[in-house]
């Protein structure tokens, strides 16, 4: 690796996940699960909820609150109309889960290089990026473990027992389960104790026990504080929730044991070095440290068995697994460094002349095929595409060139650079494929402000409905009767349909106007990113 790189990793990879992920941080739209977390942190400053949380002013105690605070902290800097702000602590935690991605890596290894390896991979990874915004409570709850873990890699390694780290790896664990449950606890913290206990052993556990019944104390003391405090408080509800979370689990989503194994394809640019590194008979006489990679490996099959016993199965569920497996990864990507130049076997050189080629040629073709289908959006927004399509075909080249010299460290670079420009320089691009029809409800709220008109819907309104509106939207359940109705001589109503029936009661007692219609798709109505409940029409009631 270079110098600088060598020197500086922890530095270098907050810097790299900076450069990569905050210049365009709001340019992607708010997703649905975003949303439901916004709403309620917006709702913990605006009405003080921060113990008793909810959504659209109704109890929502299905997530912890910790990365809900976080998040309400950042919008108190930065303001709850801020997609910036209140995205920014997800990628705050991404650095942590890079940072001690490396550590842990470098106590095993003994090298910053290998380890710095390691981390790159894993911020690099498809989904563990593309979850701070599809579920960004996952990073949270997984990053907080990631701490955890380290600390007690330390616990079991060391002769002794340094008490710091007893109570930072038991604040990692309550943070985790503050976060969003036993999620993490189960993914990815339970398949890090069998490998451990598979490869390593522990040594002289006799001696550490208080240490791990104090962990494991705290945790539980610390990390169910919230959860015993709804309990109390609003037990109906709490209740309720937990009942209707829990039957998910065998209900909902379910499918087979084997859905997730094709796991090692999450991880993006890496699927090919992911799957080379999990051929355990290939890589254990090529691994530099036999042990931790035995131990990597077993932490990644270990995840997944215990991920597929779950009938729910969700693709994000798999973000955990990317975690070691970067790590196992690492000692493919480590190897080839080493030996790639002396390799003459083809059943070694065509899957990495294949995985890489293949990235450049993405490379190559991207920028022309990008200008070709959006023909319109390039020529009125030539610079941004020209910029983007410059540094692709760069990489590219160089990646081709360098692979061509077999200097595979630096095609690794390369390939690193080619994922951060896809964010850096490629999202703004892509923000020019905004489709016309495109109407928020941004500036409704001011609107109805002005006027003194509250806006009601009729069916619950979406997430990203009420986020983009900027207040809660009380919900009309039913027209079955006038009794049912707000009670205002004038209202507004965000309906996702009304049939003849609906419109008969509302004209009985009503004049009604049609204001707008509001489309908050982003995708063109023909495309498979399309939904249709982001459509909607907006009605101003007077009684007659």
């Amino acid at each position: 690796m270079p110098k600088y790189i060598k020197s500086n990793p922890i530095v270098i990879l907050c810097l790299f996940i900076s450069i990569m992920l905050l210049p365009n941080l709001d340019s992607l739209q708010v997703t649905i699960m975003e949303a439901r977390n916004f709403i309620t942190a917006r709702e913990m400053i605006t009405d003080n909820n921060w113990l008793l949380t909810t959504m659209n002013g109704v109890p929502r105690y299905q997530k912890p609150p910790l990365p809900t605070w976080l998040t309400a902290f950042s919008g108190l800097v930065f303001g709850v109309k801020s997609v910036f702000g209140m995205r920014l602590p997800a990628i705050l935690m991404v650095m942590v889960l890079a940072i001690f991605t490396f550590k842990l890596s470098k106590f095993i290894l003994k090298s910053r290089a290998h380890s710095a390896i390691n981390a790159f991979i894993l911020i690099t990874s498809f989904y563990v990026i593309g979850i701070t915004i599809e579920a960004p409570w996952d990073v949270f709850t997984h990053g907080f473990m990631m701490v955890a873990i380290y600390y007690l890699f330390l616990l079991f390694k060391n002769e002794t027992v340094n008490w710091q780290h007893v109570i930072l790896a038991s604040l990692g664990i309550a943070a985790s389960l503050l976060s969003k449950g036993p999620v993490s606890f189960y993914a990815l913290l339970l398949p890090f104790l069998i490998a451990f206990a598979l490869t390593f052993k522990f040594n002289n556990i006799t001696y550490k026990l208080p240490a791990l019944i104090t962990i494991l104390v705290l945790a539980l003391i610390l990390g169910g504080s919230w959860y015993l405090y709804v309990r109390l408080e609003d037990p109906k509800t709490f209740e309720a929730i937990t009942s209707k979370e829990t039957a998910n689990w065998t209900s909902y989503n379910v499918r087979p044991f084997y859905y997730y194994w094709s796991f090692f394809t999450q991880s993006g640019i890496w699927t090919i070095p992911a799957f080379i590194g999990l051929l355990y008979p290939y890589m254990k006489r090529r691994a530099i440290h036999y042990k931790a990679y035995k131990f990597t490996f077993l932490w990644t099959v270990i995840a997944v068995i215990l991920l597929s016993i779950i009938p729910e199965k969700k693709s994000r569920y798999l973000m955990p697994v990317l975690i070691p497996l970067a790590l196992n990864t690492g000692f493919y990507i480590e190897y080839l460094f080493r030996r790639f130049k002396y390799l003459d076997s083809k059943k070694e050189t065509i899957p990495v002349y294949f995985n890489f080629i293949l990235i450049a040629i993405i490379g190559l073709v991207a920028p022309f095929g990008l200008a070709y289908l959006f023909y319109e959006q390039f020529h009125n927004h030539i610079v941004s595409f020209s910029v983007f399509g410059f540094v692709l075909l760069v990489i590219s080249i160089l990646i081709l060139t360098q692979l061509y010299k077999k200097k595979i460290k630096h095609v690794f670079l390369l390939t690193v650079v080619f994922f951060a420009s896809i964010f850096t320089f490629g999202l703004p691009v892509f923000k020019t494929f905004t489709s016309e029809n495109y109407k928020p409800i941004s500036k409704l709220l001011q609107k109805n402000e002005t006027d003194a008109i509250k806006t009601y819907s009729f069916g619950d309104a979406t997430p990203e409905t009420i986020w983009q509106y900027g207040e809660k939207i009380p919900t009309i359940h039913n027209l079955n009767t006038i009794e049912t109705l707000p009670k205002d001589s004038k209202f507004g109503l965000l309906t996702y349909g009304l049939s003849k029936e609906d419109m008969d009661v509302l004209n009985s007692s009503f004049n009604i106007e049609k204001i707008n219609r509001f489309d908050l798709n982003e995708a063109e109505p023909y495309s498979r990113q399309y939904k249709d409940r982001l459509t909607f029409d907006y009605y101003e009631l007077s009684r007659k």
